[in-house]
């Protein structure tokens, strides 16, 4: 439309004799230089008046598109015309594709006006024009621009001045469907994920291509430079554009809008088709994607066996090892296999929990247990307790109704073994641990497919021990038989688990508080003393030196535990070299990056051992820590201690579902750029190096 408009003045040009400019002064700042024009000498009758934003920039210089691409910033002018301010709308010229260092960038090179309507309150009157022109202008280096513009028009006819054929020039490069000459997309599909997504173009002509390419627009992902492949005598192509720095968990699908720009020489369409999925293909790629998550989650779920939080897995896992002392290969292999069983039972059984609550439109997550005051309350004294059955001061097994129902054999049973599997894993699922952030992660953020699968792995990693036992039998055929050894292994067994109890009661104090620390933390000391006292009535003897290290350690360990939630924060609080967090704020991070500063983001919480690793190992070390506390450079945190659906939200749009989560933004990277769970100090300098760089 305002194209034709243009035409029409240019028409009317002609019949009328010369014009006059209608243009406002120029305005400079180093390479560039910028002012107002107008397509008529005065306002006439017109609701809108047809303007545009003339920019000229010196050899070697550019401004972007409205989709910059990778890097950049698009023009941005704010208008004033005898009221409040409005943001003008561009009708976008056709870019040029620009790369440097690898970065694809879309925008214009030397000279370039951007034509927009601009309406008036009142047709017919005088109108001043005062705007501000927001520029980023690059060539080896990036510099930003504010330039303040005027233009004044008289009342008067609407004559078309000197600088309307200039608009209407740059108005023809705008795509309206008309320079198509035949040029059409016929079809756009997906293909692939992770680092092998790409999106694939065909279009067809009626005169051969000769050197296509498109320009994509998402508003999530960035996209490589195009693969051309020409067929039918050159009057078909197909165009394959690789999906770059995609985030986590963020992707195409059929619903995601699309806007595609198809140039060949001086034809050229704008399209928004409709996505295709090709299921075959696509499956075969999700699966062949899927085989290095799958080998991720198996190393996972066995490194769970041996994180400190899973101490009282381990534990469980010896003790049944030691009952198994002489017993026959094929009750051996049974019983394990049975316990395997109840371990991936029981990890399917969470992903179909997950499923569940994703489709509910529920926040879902790893270790999001950690976060509940009634979890932490009942997992600290329960833990005591098996603590104090390990130190033989209690028995616990499991009820009368549950036994019966399991058989007289109890916990022998194969039932029993299904149950001791199903248990380790309840113990297991509040850690994190290295591969498992990065496979649950990807799985949380796909479809049922995935997560199924991820979590299947886990739990035959986590399983792996008992199928490894189950195979060759005589690793527990060939224990000695039960005895006072056993005894004594399970008294100093008694000693992870309390301290997992102790870990925990610390996590509860940062969640609910120091009241609710101290009562959780007195009444599971409270559960050890009466176990105490019981076993001193059943006339059993307190003083073997291994019942008197353990009751010490457990009294000692708790004391230890409850003066540091009293006054551990005040001391780590005015630590001198802290960093200057600052409150989590979304909004915070895009204003601070469009100002050209760098923000480095750090996801944690007071549960999570990785992240307090992270910061103790990397984030306080040089050189990290001095270029963290650089001026211009801001640091925020989003503490996760507690349930915020904020920092949920923002955790899933970058696909993550667990913590720890560190991401940098700048200007080189505004879409931030996401760190590894396990930092490194290379990682963050080079991350801090990038998003401060433009192209």
């Amino acid at each position: 439309m305002m194209r034709a408009l243009f035409f029409g003045f240019m028409a009317l040009g002609a019949l009328m004799g010369p014009a006059h400019a209608a243009a406002g002064p120029w305005v400079s700042d180093g390479a560039v230089k910028a002012r107002l024009v107008a397509a008529v000498e005065g306002t006439g009758h017109l609701a809108s008046l047809p303007l545009g934003l003339d920019i000229r920039m010196q050899p070697g210089w550019k401004t972007y598109w409205r989709a910059p691409g990778e890097a950049g910033l698009p023009p941005r002018l704010s208008v004033s015309l005898g009221g409040a301010a409005t943001k003008a709308k561009f009708s976008w010229p056709l870019p040029r594709r620009f790369s440097l260092l690898g970065l694809q960038t879309f925008g214009y090179e030397g000279h370039v006006v951007l034509p927009f309507q601009e309406r008036v309150a009142q047709p017919g009157a005088p109108a001043t024009l005062n705007a501000t022109a927001d520029l980023l202008v690059c060539a080896q280096i990036c510099v930003p621009h504010s330039l303040h513009l005027t233009l004044s028009l008289p009342a008067g006819p609407a004559l078309p001045g000197n600088e309307a054929q200039l608009i209407n020039r740059f108005a023809n490069l705008v795509p309206d469907g008309s320079q198509g000459a035949g040029l059409a997309i016929t079809a756009a599909r997906l293909l692939g994920q992770g680092a092998s997504a790409a999106l694939v173009v065909d279009a067809s002509a009626p005169q051969p291509f000769h050197a296509p390419d498109i320009f994509p627009e998402s508003k999530s992902l960035a996209f490589g430079p195009p693969q051309v492949i020409l067929s039918d005598a050159a009057r078909r192509a197909r165009i394959t554009l690789p999906i770059l720095h995609q985030p986590p968990g963020v992707g195409l699908s059929r619903a995601t809008p699309l806007r595609l720009t198809l140039v060949d020489g001086q034809r050229f369409i704008e399209a928004s088709p409709k996505l295709e999925a090709a299921p075959w293909p696509g499956l075969l790629a999700r699966i062949l994607a899927l085989v290095p998550l799958l080998g991720l989650a198996l190393v996972g779920g066995l490194i769970l066996n041996v994180m400190p939080c899973v101490l009282p897995v381990l534990s469980l896992k010896l003790l049944m090892v030691m009952q198994k002392g002489g017993a026959e290969r094929a009750q051996v292999r049974a019983g394990f296999l049975a316990s395997a069983a109840g371990i991936i039972a029981s990890f399917l059984l969470i992903a179909g929990v997950l499923l569940g609550l994703k489709a509910g439109g529920h926040s879902i997550g790893w270790g999001l247990q950690f976060q509940q005051t009634w979890f932490l309350a009942a997992m600290i004294p329960l833990i005591a307790l098996f603590a104090a059955s390990l130190f033989g001061w209690i028995e616990i097994g499991l009820p009368g109704f549950l036994q019966q129902r399991l058989g007289r054999a109890g916990h022998h049973s194969l039932a029993g073994h299904f149950v001791s599997g199903a248990f380790a894993t309840v113990l297991a699922t509040p850690c994190s641990a290295p591969f498992l952030g990065t496979a649950i992660g990807y799985a949380l953020a796909s479809g049922t497919l995935e997560i199924v699968s991820v979590f299947a792995a886990l739990g035959i990693g986590m399983a792996l021990p008992f199928l490894m036992v189950a195979a060759f039998p005589g690793l527990a055929t060939h224990l000695p038989k039960p005895g006072m050894w056993m005894v004594r292994l399970k008294q100093y067994l008694g000693f992870p688990l309390l301290g997992t109890a102790l870990w925990l009661l610390l996590i509860l104090n940062g969640v609910a508080g120091f009241a609710m620390a101290l009562g959780v933390g007195l009444a599971s000391a409270a559960l050890l003393v009466i176990a105490m006292v019981w076993r001193h009535r059943r006339g059993l003897p307190l003083a073997r030196p291994s019942l008197q290290l353990a009751s010490g350690f457990a009294l000692a360990g708790l004391a230890t535990a409850l003066v540091v939630l009293h006054f551990g924060p005040s001391v780590t609080a005015d630590a001198p070299d802290s960093l200057a967090w600052q409150a989590f704020d979304t909004a915070a991070i895009k204003t601070s990056v469009a100002q050209g500063r760098l923000v480095f983001v750090d996801v944690t919480a007071s549960w999570c051992l990785t992240c307090q690793a992270n910061k103790r190992l990397v984030l306080d070390s040089e050189p990290v820590n001095s270029m963290l506390r650089q001026p211009g450079l801001i640091d925020m945190k989003a503490d996760w201690s507690q349930p915020n659906p904020a920092i949920a939200a923002y955790l899933a749009q970058h696909g993550r579902f667990g913590i720890p989560f560190n991401i940098v933004y700048g200007p080189g990277a505004p879409e931030g750029i996401a760190l590894p769970e396990l930092l490194t100090k290379e990682a963050v300098t080079a991350a801090l190096s990038k998003a401060a760089k433009l192209s």
